[in-house]
């Protein structure tokens, strides 16, 4: 069992019946490895091993492989799958689906554990195509491109942003996005969606504040400003900054901020800054969900700032 063990460590705790046959693992030994709970069947001819202690929800990612496996060597990760296997955020995952680009005969529906297989059936070029642990996948351009087409602006720019950030591509690659999209259904919109990307967003709650900002006149000056005191010692570092207002917003993930020791750093953090002068403004991924409320907020405290400026109406 250690050939077994070897392999399914290399594919996210899987195996499948073609690899079992070819270690000599009948047919009849497999069935009683799920009978007896220590394999699960993920789909036909795919097995998590080892299920009795890695637990049967599958992570996303194992879901994705388990596609890859079932459907063959001809199979590409793609769009929302494929974002996920390069680190690119700012997509919300449709409930476990699983991204496919198949050949027209095979791209059919399927189940995969707790989640499900969505067939597409695209035209890549074998250029576009890239390898990320034993798996064919769509370029980072390439994903891009193809998410630009079938999101809406929020998603896309948090998208771009991310990819930018994580390197993922970089700005000079970005002409690259105009040649993928070309006489593609929804490539007019999206083509006017790149030029809003800014990589120094460092989440897509970012993004969708700037964004909130930008559409109602109120863009921030700068991104991730460097704030110091007078003495030259630094304040903080902060997501937006509105300079002759001195207004800061910050973006303020749960899944960071709410964190004990981040509550006490952030309240060390404003008090510093309130000192120096400045206005902190928090925002939370709800407040983006309405169009006028951080844009409301904003203006409000760039009025009361008594700095000679002039707000848009």
């Amino acid at each position: 069992m250690f050939e077994v063990q070897r392999i399914a460590e290399t594919q996210d705790g899987l195996i499948t019946a073609a690899q079992c046959r070819a270690l000599g693992i009948a047919a009849d030994r497999v069935k009683w490895f799920v009978r007896s709970r220590l394999w699960m069947t993920v789909t036909r001819g795919v097995y998590l091993v080892d299920a009795d202690l890695r637990g049967t929800v599958l992570p996303l990612r194992a879901l994705v492989r388990a596609g890859r496996l079932a459907c063959g060597p001809e199979a590409v990760v793609v769009l929302h799958s494929a974002a996920l296997l390069h680190g690119i955020d700012g997509l919300r995952q449709d409930e476990r689906a699983i991204h496919l680009s198949l050949p027209g005969d095979r791209a059919i529906p399927k189940r995969l554990g707790d989640g499900r297989l969505m067939p597409h059936q695209l035209v890549i070029d074998p250029a576009d195509i890239v390898e990320i642990d034993g798996m064919r996948v769509t370029s980072a351009l390439r994903t891009v491109a193809d998410l630009l087409l079938v999101t809406d602006r929020y998603a896309a720019v948090s998208v771009l942003d991310s990819a930018l950030h994580r390197l993922a591509f970089t700005e000079h690659e970005l002409p690259g996005l105009y040649r993928l999209l070309a006489g593609r259904r929804g490539a007019i919109a999206a083509r006017k969606w790149i030029d809003q990307a800014d990589g120094r967003a460092e989440s897509p709650l970012e993004t969708r504040a700037r964004l909130r900002c930008a559409d109602a006149g109120l863009a921030p000056d700068e991104l991730q400003a460097v704030i110091r005191a007078a003495d030259g010692t630094v304040l903080a570092r902060a997501d937006m900054l509105w300079h002759r207002a001195r207004v800061i917003g910050e973006a303020d993930g749960a899944e960071v901020h709410d964190r004990p020791e981040a509550v006490f750093r952030d309240r060390h953090r404003q008090n510093a800054l309130a000192n120096a002068g400045y206005t902190v403004l928090r925002f939370t991924w709800s407040d983006t969900l309405t169009p006028d409320r951080i844009p409301t907020v904003v203006r409000r405290a760039l009025v009361g700032s008594q700095q000679s400026i002039t707000v848009p109406g």
